[in-house]
C-alpha cells in the first residue's frame, strides 16, 4: 500500500523532467543544490520554530533519534505499539 509520503517521492521523481514553467519541483532542480539547500535550510528553522512554539526544542528531537540509534525500524515502531 502506497503511503502520501511514498506518492509524493513519486511525483518529486517525476517532476525531474517536467517543464520548469509547469512545476516548482522542476524549477528546484533546475536551481541546482545551492537553491534546495536554501529551501532545507527554510523546513530546518520553520522546524525550529514549530518546536519552540511547542516549548519543546531540538534536544528532545536529537534524544529520540538516539534512543533509535541502532534499533531497527520494525523494533523500534513495535516498541511504541506495546508503550501507547
Amino acid at each position: 500500500m502506497s503511503t502520501v509520503l511514498d506518492r509524493l517521492a513519486a511525483v518529486i521523481e517525476a517532476r525531474k523532467g517536467a517543464p520548469q514553467s509547469a512545476s516548482y519541483v522542476a524549477s528546484l532542480y533546475a536551481q541546482g543544490l545551492d537553491a534546495i539547500f536554501h529551501e532545507t535550510a527554510d523546513l530546518w528553522f520553520h522546524s525550529l520554530v514549530m518546536l519552540a512554539a511547542a516549548g519543546s526544542g531540538p534536544g528532545e528531537v536529537l534524544a529520540e533519534l538516539e534512543r533509535r540509534f541502532g534499533q531497527s525500524g520494525i523494533d523500534e515502531k513495535e516498541s511504541r505499539t506495546k508503550r501507547g
